[in-house]
């Protein structure tokens, strides 16, 4: 179910003495407004779009309640300065009724090509990492429009592969469905996973994992003082592609900085090394679309998770921003 922005939550602290200059992202963000295409559309704007679902994380055996993030990740938004420039939208949120998750997927698929063909750039804030699977699906739908070979990748942040074979969807299948979405429309299935935990995947997904031809990189070779090795991976990943999608599973990072997800990590990697990986891909200008998943405000320790997660969606914004608008 698709419902529209609550723009009660955007609020919070107003510096009237210091002007636009003292302005916060609740006195810039406003909804979505309908537009005929591209062309209409509001120039070099972010369009952020909640994905509120926690089914596949149910059916993964996982611990619920990320379905609730979107509108806690709002609240600590409504505080971040916001920059010269900054166009941010609240397109609302896409609900998902019970364990209806291949509706729900569905339903956000639709949202994001939407947002894609009206020139938005969209950053998905879920909710499980369910919402991988629905991301891709939005973003092919876009890209199938125009080219019948696109030249993409995938990069997650992550400590699991999810690659997962299930009888169902869930938050730990969502890249298996992507490779099978790709072989299905005659893609290459180009995957990355930043920051793998030997001790969080099975002997199976590490095997998946090399017959699929992913690309990956321990957690244990994820440490700052091999952030060279990591970027040239990464820009060695990233160089054949025209266009690439990024998906951050907050358990990536270590539990003492976000410890409200459904797995918290024994190790992680650490907050500096991620934001270096998300500013060189934003700098690539290959960039189309991002999402954060499994933030469970259930879990939150005096809402810590949660400014570590808004931090990283400001991040991006304010890359993508200075890029769009050099």
């Amino acid at each position: 179910m698709k419902t529209p922005p609550n723009m009660k939550l955007w609020h919070g602290r107003t510096d009237t003495l210091e002007g636009e200059l003292g302005f916060r992202w609740h006195q810039i963000v406003h909804p979505v407004r309908p537009v005929r295409d591209r062309h209409d559309a509001e120039s070099n704007a972010i369009a952020l779009i909640g994905f509120a679902c926690d089914a596949g994380v149910a059916r993964n055996h996982g611990r619920v309640g990320a379905a609730g993030a979107p509108n806690v990740l709002r609240k600590s938004l409504a505080n971040i300065p916001a920059q010269a420039q900054q166009r941010i939208l609240d397109a609302g949120d896409v609900v998902c009724d019970g364990d209806g998750l291949e509706v729900a997927q569905g339903e956000f698929a639709h949202e994001v090509t939407q947002l894609l063909q009206q020139g938005y750039f969209p950053i998905g804030m879920g909710g499980g990492h369910e919402i991988a699977f629905a991301s891709f699906g939005g973003w092919a739908q876009f890209l199938a429009q125009t080219q019948a070979q696109p030249k993409i990748g995938i990069i997650n942040l992550d400590a699991h592969f999810d690659l997962r074979r299930d009888a169902q969807a869930t938050s730990g299948t969502p890249f298996l469905q992507i490779a099978q979405e790709c072989e299905r429309r005659g893609w290459a299935f180009n995957y990355c996973c930043l920051g793998v935990s030997e001790f969080a995947n099975t002997q199976a997904l590490f095997a998946r994992a090399e017959q699929l031809n992913v690309t990956w990189r321990l957690d244990t070779d994820m440490r700052p003082t091999q952030l060279d090795a990591i970027l040239a991976q990464l820009a060695q990943f990233t160089a054949p592609l025209d266009a690439v999608y990024l998906t951050i599973d907050l358990d990536v990072l270590p539990a003492s900085a976000v410890p409200a997800v459904s797995a918290p990590a024994a190790l992680g990697v650490e907050l500096s090394v991620v934001e270096a990986i998300v500013d060189a891909l934003c700098a690539s200008g290959k960039l189309h679309l991002v999402d954060l998943a499994e933030f469970n405000p259930t879990y939150d320790i005096d809402g810590h998770s949660a400014r570590v997660a808004a931090r990283l969606i400001a991040r991006v914004v304010n890359q993508v921003t200075q890029r769009n608008t050099a």
